[in-house]
């Protein structure tokens, strides 16, 4: 199991190097002049070699890319304005455009989107999973039928939709706002209740149907039929033995989803005013913020690449077959 995670920790380290390496070459080797786009169409000679030197762009390409990695692991200076300021690590860049590190500008994002996510994840992963078993339990029945049916029409609402509805009519619901969880834990739920319920409502349609897909069919391999035949009760055949089963899959698409959801919260955001990483990558793109816009692809390819790594070695506890491959 040792040899397992380590080879899948490696090869996630390596996915990320070279989405670095590809990142810079797309947005600081591709057929443009980097500082030109940063400056803007108003740019001084002097302040678009300012940026130039700054950043290097006048050293081969393999010593810009090393400049940046040595960035990532013990920082770097950068000069702006005749003033050099200092790029803690992991430094993913400056930005000339705000004026500050891009590390520091994700780190304010950051908490913003992970507190969306993580809420809205918490309920869709509960309902879905819960009703999508229940639904599993007495297949066939009314109720079983209402909760697919119901599961359907949610589904096929377009999110954007769903999420102008709430923010529109769901006056009852506290105003949407971020306060730190550190500040008032009180009014950090408050604030993102609407944009909770609504991914929530949205995600668990989904949830409902994978997991009563996959409990059907736990529920009808040989082990759940000789926990039966045992004489253990229906309860435990179906939250101990079953559940455990159907989960594994349900547990791979939902490391994905959340992943996915950690770097395209931007609708969410956007409806409901909220200041995550989705908001500052766009204003990145508007501003031509090159720096933001590389810091803010590194940053989601590593939620990524972490968020499977992370689904994979939860495989050897649910699934122990993982360990014998």
């Amino acid at each position: 199991m040792l040899f397992y995670i380590l080879r899948r920790v490696i090869s996630a380290i390596s996915v990320v190097i070279v989405t670095v390496v590809c990142s810079f070459l797309l947005f600081f080797a591709a057929p443009h002049d980097p500082a030109g786009v940063i400056c803007g169409p108003k740019c001084t000679p002097e302040r678009l070699k300012d940026i130039t030197n700054s950043l290097n762009l006048d050293q081969p390409m393999v010593e810009q890319i090393g400049l940046y990695f040595k960035g990532i692991a013990v920082g770097r200076d950068y000069t702006a304005g005749g003033v050099t300021r200092h790029c803690d690590a992991p430094c993913l860049g400056y930005s000339y455009i705000l004026g500050v590190p891009v590390t520091d500008l994700l780190a304010r994002a950051v908490p913003v989107t992970l507190s969306i996510v993580i809420g809205g994840a918490t309920i869709y992963l509960i309902f879905g999973v819960l009703i999508g078993t229940i639904a599993a339990r007495v297949r066939g029945t009314t109720l079983d039928k209402a909760a697919v049916g119901t599961s359907l029409v949610i589904g096929s609402v377009p999110y954007f939709i769903v999420a102008l509805v709430i923010a529109l009519y769901a006056t009852f619901l506290p105003r949407s706002q971020y306060t730190s969880f550190f500040e008032n834990p009180i009014q950090w739920a408050g604030g993102l209740l609407a944009a909770w319920l609504c991914l929530g409502l949205t995600n668990s349609a989904q949830y409902t149907r994978y997991s009563r897909a996959s409990m059907i069919e736990a529920l009808g391999q040989d082990f759940t039929r000789t926990a039966r035949s045992k004489g253990i009760s229906e309860r435990r055949v179906v939250y101990r033995h079953g559940l455990r089963a159907a989960m594994t899959p349900v547990i791979t698409i939902f490391g994905v989803d959340v992943a996915y959801q950690l770097v395209n919260t931007i609708f969410t955001e956007r409806i409901f005013q909220l200041p995550g990483l989705g908001t500052r990558i766009i204003n990145a793109f508007n501003q031509y913020d090159l720096p933001v816009l590389m810091g803010g692809v590194i940053v989601g390819a590593t939620v990524l690449v972490v968020m499977n790594l992370l689904v994979d070695i939860l495989y050897t506890v649910l699934d122990p077959r993982v360990r014998l491959g």
